[in-house]
């Protein structure tokens, strides 16, 4: 593996950034098929959570995360009797992607509010290293 340059203020935010974004869009997804079904439990959709890794930099001592994935839950689709659905099986069934829709809002409204501090900080970062510069 290539030697990286020493974690900075800038590269630590903006991989915590991508990692909420990350978080932001596996939630999205999950919400955009919400109430989708299948014939079968195996078609229905399962929700994606992502996989983060914490990676320790020597150098500099910092340590930052990354995403090392996205994973689908093992929650079971739910079954639901509705014969009149053109997708419904031989006995009249069908499967409910098992997506918790609140808790897929919950998630975005973190995300979001993470990635804004993190904005936040960066922007911090930058004044204070103008006001050094300028006081100098």
């Amino acid at each position: 593996m290539p030697e990286r340059e020493p974690m900075t203020l800038f590269s630590l935010t903006t991989r915590a950034m991508s990692a909420q974004m990350v978080r932001m869009n596996a939630a999205t997804s999950n919400l955009a098929n919400a109430g989708s079904v299948s014939t079968t439990a195996d078609g229905a959709y399962r929700p994606i959570r992502p996989v983060f890794a914490v990676e320790l930099d020597r150098a500099s001592g910092l340590a930052g995360v990354t995403s090392s994935g996205l994973v689908r839950a093992e929650t079971a689709p739910t079954k639901r009797y509705d014969p009149s659905h053109p997708l419904a099986d031989a006995e009249g069934n069908v499967f409910e992607a098992p997506v918790d829709e609140t808790a897929e809002m919950v998630e975005i409204m973190e995300s979001a509010r993470q990635y804004q501090n993190l904005v936040q900080a960066l922007q911090t970062a930058k004044q204070l290293m103008l006001e050094t510069l300028r006081s100098q």
